[in-house]
């Protein structure tokens, strides 16, 4: 590679660098103005609206009922997004590459269409909208991010522990709990937080599937239609640190883990 085409290359990265970050950086900084509007000059500063987050008891709820969302679509769609790997990886059967391909639509389907559909068939099971509606929305549109981040770690098992645990007496269940599963562990992680991460963001099918209580994307939403303010750069703010840390410590879990079983 030539001098210049390092030149641009690294341009053209810090580019992208600034286009990211600098949104962000603006966004963090509106929060800490004290004034009710959005807008330069910053002519003076405040940590108020980030206090009123955490002494809201609206907002804590919010986020308290978005975490709780996450986490169980999150274990639910792990538990059939791994199962659906071990089940599809290294085997040959009939109907394995449909199986294959209705896993992966879900995440296919645009976002509107999916919540449009979901909502419907909701409608037809006598689904309530609320929490369990949302759940299990989220679920169905995680498993396939689960399906293929573990069928691409389990593509690198070695067949021979598999086959020296068969030796060894090992029936396929013990096989799969003692040396499949730490295996895949790496993996399961890094899907779990990943789909952690969606469903906390999902805003399209929490908002057609919720009921009165709203999830923090929708209450963010909510609140943009009467104008932004401090208060919308605050939470924002704050759920960005903290998806920030929970990527950051999977990212660093997933890389050890990684090393680990090599």
């Amino acid at each position: 590679m030539t001098r210049g085409s390092r030149i641009l290359l690294s341009c053209i990265y810090w580019a992208f660098v600034v286009y990211v970050f600098v949104p962000l950086f603006l966004m963090i900084l509106m929060g800490f103005k004290d004034s009710k509007f959005i807008g330069f000059p910053i002519k003076s500063w405040t940590l108020n609206w980030y206090l009123d987050v955490f002494k809201s008891s609206e907002m804590l709820s919010v986020m308290g009922y978005s975490v709780a969302i996450a986490v169980l679509s999150t274990i639910i769609s792990v538990f059939i997004g791994t199962w659906i790997a071990v089940l599809l990886e290294g085997r040959k059967f009939f109907g394995r590459a449909a199986i294959f391909g209705l896993t992966i639509l879900p995440a296919l389907v645009p976002g509107i269409i999916s919540a449009i559909s979901f909502r419907i068939y909701a409608r037809l099971l006598g689904i309530e909208p609320g929490m369990f509606a949302i759940i299990w929305a989220h679920a169905v549109h995680n498993v396939p991010f689960v399906a293929l981040v573990v069928m691409a770690r389990l593509s690198t098992l070695p067949k021979s522990q598999s086959e020296a645990a068969r030796d060894l007496g090992a029936d396929p269940l013990v096989a799969f709990w003692r040396i499949t599963l730490p295996y895949l562990a790496p993996a399961i992680m890094g899907a779990s937080i990943f789909c952690l991460l969606l469903s906390f963001d999902d805003f399209v099918r929490s908002f057609f599937l919720g009921s009165y209580d709203p999830t923090l994307p929708v209450l963010i939403f909510a609140k943009l239609r009467s104008g932004m303010s401090p208060e919308i750069n605050a939470i924002a703010t704050v759920a960005l640190v903290l998806t920030a840390i929970l990527g950051v410590w999977a990212e660093r879990y997933t890389r050890k883990s990684s090393k680990d079983s090599q």
